[in-house]
């Protein structure tokens, strides 16, 4: 799957200085005074993570007891209009608003493979399209399109626009791009194992953030795919693709969207084994492997995903369980793909 890059023509002049100006110091430089406003501590605690059933991934097992320290976190995604502020602020470009180096881009690719033509490595980045009928959920490509000139601010192709969704949950946003703006807002990107006891909200090891209670009697619980995946969305929620933040109930520590969506970057490499290999697992505030390793894709270096998002369904991914893991390149971004943000107590 190509890396979802993205352009604006608009700012060539400035993309080419921020890039050379080196991304972390620019942001750095600019940077807001640290706040907690608009977050919400959770306690310390200790957990079992990782999944509890059958229903769940090989890399959720065995589950594994881990002990948190308390934080503060975001009540809500952030959001186009909180990411427009940053952007305004400090002329940061989305890697999906650059144009694709190669050189970059085939490090995460296998030996051998093929440069594409130039006209397909133009700024642009995945986007949702419906199939036509049922296909072979194994296969990504059959709904997700390449788009050149899709980014946040596009998110679904050229004409598209944020106006009337600034506050839905920013997308085509990519690990780095979360990390930017985190350091602009003196904050930081939420652990895994952070993310999954927040997600929680108190419950007694829930399988949901609302608990126990299947996703398909919970559409009034979090945004996600009803009908048949990939091609026929009831909408019986109301949502096609993202929702305004806030518009399903808060958890039990007053998050919002900790299901479905969008997914939400963590600070954490991902490993298949990372739960199963002794010398990855730390019990105290873990922070994840030191190194990236994903069977299925072993050339690049990946970061764990959390909570399901709006193309999420029982049939298809069921990312809204607290215990499932997602993964995906550090400098991939798509139309299902945002964050919110962590700070230390």
């Amino acid at each position: 799957m190509l890396i979802a890059c993205s352009s604006s023509e608009k700012k060539e002049q400035a993309k080419e200085a921020f890039i050379k100006s080196q991304d972390k110091e620019e942001v750095s430089s600019k940077k807001k005074t640290a706040s907690t406003e608009g977050m919400v501590l959770i306690p310390a605690g200790e957990f079992s993570m990782g999944a509890k059933s059958d229903q769940g991934e090989p890399d959720e097992f065995p589950r594994h007891q881990v002990k948190v320290s308390s934080f503060y976190m975001d009540i809500n995604e952030v959001t186009n209009a909180q990411f427009m502020e940053f952007v305004e602020a400090t002329g940061y470009l989305t890697v999906a608003e650059r144009d694709v180096d190669w050189n970059d881009l085939s490090k995460n690719l296998p030996p051998e493979t093929p440069r594409p033509a130039d006209s397909v490595l133009k700024a642009g980045s995945l986007v949702f399209k419906a199939t036509e009928g049922p296909v072979d959920l194994r296969d990504l490509t059959q709904w997700w399109e390449w788009t050149i000139g899709a980014n946040w601010q596009q998110p679904f192709g050229p004409g598209s626009s944020i106006e009337d969704i600034m506050d839905h949950p920013v997308v085509h946003i990519c690990y780095d791009d979360a990390l930017a703006y985190a350091q602009w807002v003196g904050k930081r990107l939420p652990t895994e194992a952070e993310w999954e006891w927040a997600a929680m909200g108190g419950l007694d090891d829930p399988k949901y953030p609302w608990g126990n209670e299947g996703a398909s009697e919970s559409m009034d619980k979090a945004n996600f795919w009803q009908g048949t995946f990939p091609f026929r969305n009831s909408e019986e929620d109301g949502f096609y693709h993202t929702a305004p933040i806030r518009s399903y109930p808060a958890n039990g520590y007053g998050l919002y969207d900790m299901a479905g969506n969008v997914w939400e970057w963590c600070s954490d490499k991902y490993h298949h084994w990372a739960y199963k290999d002794e010398n990855i697992l730390t019990s105290v505030d873990p922070t994840g492997p030191k190194v990236s390793y994903d069977p299925g894709d072993p050339y690049g270096e990946k970061f764990v995903l959390r909570g399901g998002s709006y193309l999420c369904s029982d049939s298809y991914c069921s990312g809204y369980r607290v215990a499932r893991r997602m993964r995906n390149t550090r400098d991939t971004g798509m139309g299902h793909l945002g964050f919110r943000c962590a700070m230390d107590k």
